[in-house]
C-alpha cells in the first residue's frame, strides 16, 4: 500500500465518537489531547484503551505517566476538541475543569470521565497503543456525543438511551 491519503480517507468512512485525554506531566502542568481511538477492552479488569501517534511532542509525557483521565466529548465541545488536536503545548488553560481522585483534571462538563492507571503500552506502528485500567467513572446527565466522520466534526442524528 502506497496511498497513504486514500487509506486515511477510507479510515475516515468509520464515525467515531471524540475524548480528550488529560495528564500531568513531571512538571504538574495538565495538559490534554484530543483522540477518536478511545474503546473498551474488558469489563473484567475495567480497561479501555486508547491510541497515540509516537512522533507528538506529547508521546513522552503521556506514555510515561501513571495514569489519565479519558473525558467523553459532547457536541458543545468541538471548540475544545480542536484546540487540543493541533499541535503546542496542549495547555488546559481556559478550559472548565475539576478535580479527580486520580489526579489528572477531568472536564467539568464532559458526557463520561474515565480516570485510568496506565495498565500497558503496545506498539501499534507509528502509534502506541495506551492500555488504562479504570480505577473510577461516572457519567454526566444527558447530551449527544461529539463524533468524527470524513474528517469532520458531526453529531448523531438522534441521541437515545440511559
Amino acid at each position: 500500500m502506497t496511498d497513504k491519503r486514500a487509506f486515511r480517507q477510507a479510515l475516515g468512512t468509520y464515525p467515531t465518537g471524540v475524548a480528550v485525554v488529560t495528564a500531568l506531566p513531571a512538571d504538574r502542568k495538565p495538559m490534554g489531547i484530543t483522540v477518536n481511538s478511545f474503546t473498551s477492552v474488558s469489563l473484567e479488569p475495567p480497561l479501555v484503551l486508547w491510541c497515540m501517534d509516537r512522533r507528538s511532542k506529547r508521546f513522552a509525557a503521556f506514555s510515561a505517566a501513571e495514569g489519565y483521565v479519558i473525558n467523553i466529548l459532547g457536541t458543545e465541545h468541538e471548540e475544545v476538541s480542536a484546540r487540543l488536536a493541533q499541535p503546542g503545548s496542549h495547555s488546559l488553560e481556559g478550559i472548565g475543569l475539576c478535580q479527580t481522585e486520580l489526579g489528572p483534571p477531568a472536564l467539568a462538563d464532559a458526557l463520561a470521565v474515565f480516570e485510568c492507571a496506565a495498565h500497558a503500552c503496545h506498539d501499534g506502528g507509528d502509534h502506541a497503543i495506551l492500555v488504562g485500567r479504570v480505577l473510577r467513572f461516572h457519567r454526566h446527565g444527558p447530551g449527544a456525543p461529539l463524533v468524527f466522520y470524513r474528517g469532520a466534526y458531526g453529531a448523531l442524528s438522534k441521541a437515545a438511551g440511559p
